[in-house]
């Protein structure tokens, strides 16, 4: 088996032929660790590979809204009808010793990170392919060290029963490609339009690069980060010598042509399932979450969600007849009591944007990052709502230089109450207050409210000068709203297998996280901000309601998160690149309405609830 078209230097039989030679001495001394292991599944059944069973997504009253099984869309394809350029492509950057070793090589692992310290970035991958094709097809995602022992033996195995050829023509066609594409011939129809046996030099290097991380590698979410991955796969064969400089560089410049996405089904509601099928995958892995004929009931309303869809449309639509210049708005709503997601948008329109904001967009959140703050000195018993802080100008040395808080607007108050600071949304108070009081203790505070984002204590963190993503910042909301006691943010309710068995069951377990009475004081607080403060385009006539506006620097990124004891909801607006959404754009003004627009109606028939008062709890021993 040879190239063809003459693009590749090393031909893929010549490589094959060569590297053979040197593995046989190694497999004598394994057959003893391999006999050991008699219980592990028979890796003969790959010479009958079957498909599994169909996965399905409901909402949470039973409605279906998407069929999720890994053979709807493969298409198996033999080895010599693959790309040669595509096949060596892959083993540059997954194993680029698979034909020198026997399913495991203990040496990869220090190579690889060597490679990889030199080229800064993850360019090949300590696992053979031989062991990624265990993973894929035979084993549970735990970690364990028996795990472990039994991948390698599995390995082991199917390298003594299979030739290289058949393990390599098995990899390619069982593995994830994105977008549901499994198998290398669908994924090259879904991103070319054209066969795998078709595939040139340039759209192999991306192809092998999706491997790693498919949906964040996909052209169809983000193309300079295809680009770059591409670059580091042609820079790769480049180094074995397997493309010359000059190839790897017209490799390089030839555009994508790339296509749409296909799938075999379409979801009713892709920004519910895609957060779905992300949990999922956490909880039992995407082998299982594909073959294993789940049934799943999720945490969401097909109504409520197409509601919360359609006023993040039509805000979207209002705000740019308002002159704003903001290409995405984003919304997300848990409820605080279980704090079990009930809405999810990631995007204005998902099919313009599949990029799902909510979950990955790490934007900084601006002043509604200060409750936090507020929260952690409240929580010593020093201080209460009606402390004085002082609103005046001060400097911190940050480094070589020194960092002065303004506020917005660049005004002094002088002494004021916290009450007023937060619901005025002042700067310097609640950098000063941080200073106090320790930004570790914040810092400890947000991750215990499941904020996961990195977090510096630098002194400007109380102004929200971190990124977080917008499912982190109303989980940790939602449990001001409930009083302090927290759960795990959520999107499914249970899962079963296809004969009824329970995987899975949420029972809400929330746990008193938070001290009583310093979330009831902030809850009060942030009530007047909303009330009187800067968060007023929040309110809703007789209905308490407690919220935070955010505004970054530049006007780069506004939000208004608020909540009452039924709903806790965030919203974001705007750029993905970052441009300033326009001077005098803040959260208040722009972000609120659209949060009322959506809660009201998620609330019209719900009860009015109150907020417990300070006065109901406990203060807390002071600590200073």
């Amino acid at each position: 088996m040879g190239f063809t078209g003459g693009v590749v230097r090393v031909t893929f039989g010549t490589f094959v032929c060569l590297t053979l030679l040197t593995t046989s001495a190694v497999a004598g001394g394994l057959v003893g660790l391999a006999l050991s292991f008699r219980n592990l599944p028979d890796v003969r059944v790959l010479s009958k590979y079957a498909p599994a069973e169909t996965s399905y997504i409901y909402d949470v009253k039973g409605r279906l809204l998407l069929r999720l099984h890994a053979e709807a869309n493969r298409e198996v394809v033999l080895l010599p009808d693959i790309s040669d350029e595509l096949k060596l492509a892959v083993l540059a950057i997954e194993d680029s010793h698979f034909y020198h070793h026997q399913g495991i090589n203990p040496t990869s692992v220090a190579r690889a990170g060597v490679v990889n310290y030199r080229s800064g970035g993850v360019v090949e991958g300590a696992s053979t392919i031989t062991l990624q094709l265990v993973k894929n097809l035979f084993l549970t995602p735990d970690r364990t060290v028996s795990r472990k022992l039994a991948e390698a033996v599995l390995a082991l195995r199917i390298e003594q029963i299979f030739e290289k050829d058949e393990i390599l023509e098995l990899y390619l066609n069982a593995i994830y490609w994105g977008h549901n594409n499994y198998g290398v011939e669908t994924a090259a129809l879904t991103y070319f339009q054209k066969s795998s046996s078709e595939l040139n030099l340039a759209e192999s290097a991306m192809m092998a690069g999706l491997i790693q991380l498919p949906e964040i590698y996909s052209p169809f979410n983000n193309y300079d980060e295809t680009k770059r991955r591409q670059l580091v796969v042609l820079d790769r064969m480049r180094d074995l010598g397997w493309i010359t400089a000059e190839e790897a560089s017209q490799a390089y410049r030839e555009p994508l042509l790339i296509g749409r996405p296909t799938a075999w089904e379409r979801s009713k509601l892709p920004f519910v399932t895609d957060a779905v099928t992300q949990e999922l995958e956490q909880r039992f892995g995407r082998e299982v979450l594909l073959e294993g004929g789940l049934r799943v009931q999720t945490t969401v309303d097909f109504d409520f969600q197409r509601m919360a869809e359609s006023v993040v449309k039509n805000a979207h639509q209002g705000l740019r007849d308002r002159g704003l210049n903001a290409d995405q708005v984003a919304l997300v709503a848990v409820d605080p009591r279980t704090h079990f997601i009930k809405a999810i948008v990631g995007s204005v329109d998902y099919e313009s944007s599949q990029y799902n904001r909510v979950l990955q967009a790490r934007r900084q959140p601006g002043s509604s990052f200060k409750p936090f703050v507020y929260y952690t000195a409240f929580s010593t018993g020093v201080y209460d709502p009606d402390s004085i802080v002082e609103d005046t100008p001060v400097s911190y040395r940050d480094g070589s230089n020194y960092y002065s808080p303004r506020n917005y607007g660049g005004n002094f108050s002088g002494p004021v109450p916290i009450r007023t600071a937060l619901a005025q949304s002042s700067n310097v108070p609640v950098v000063k207050l941080g200073q106090e009081i320790g930004l570790d203790n914040v810092i400890n505070v947000v991750r215990e409210l499941g904020i996961e984002s990195p977090l510096q204590p630098v002194v400007s963190l109380p102004l929200g000068s971190i990124g977080v993503t917008p499912l982190e910042m109303v989980g940790a909301y939602a449990t001001f709203a409930n009083g302090g006691w927290h759960d795990e943010t959520s999107i499914i309710v249970r899962v079963t297998d296809s004969s009824g068995n329970v995987l899975y069951e949420n029972q809400p377990q929330p746990r008193l996280l938070l001290d009583p009475w310093a979330v009831a004081s902030l809850n009060s607080v942030l009530q007047t901000a909303v009330e009187s403060g800067t968060g007023t385009n929040g309110r809703i006539p007789g209905r308490p309601v407690a919220g935070k506006t955010g505004t970054t620097t530049s006007e780069r990124d506004v939000w208004f998160i608020g909540y009452t004891p039924q709903l806790a909801a965030a919203v974001w607006i705007g750029n993905d690149d970052y441009r300033p959404l326009g001077v005098g754009i803040t959260g208040g003004g722009y972000a609120a309405p659209v949060w009322r627009s959506f809660v009201e109606q998620a609330l019209a028939n719900e009860p009015v609830l109150n907020f417990p008062p300070p006065s109901a709890f406990p203060r807390p021993e002071k600590s200073e």
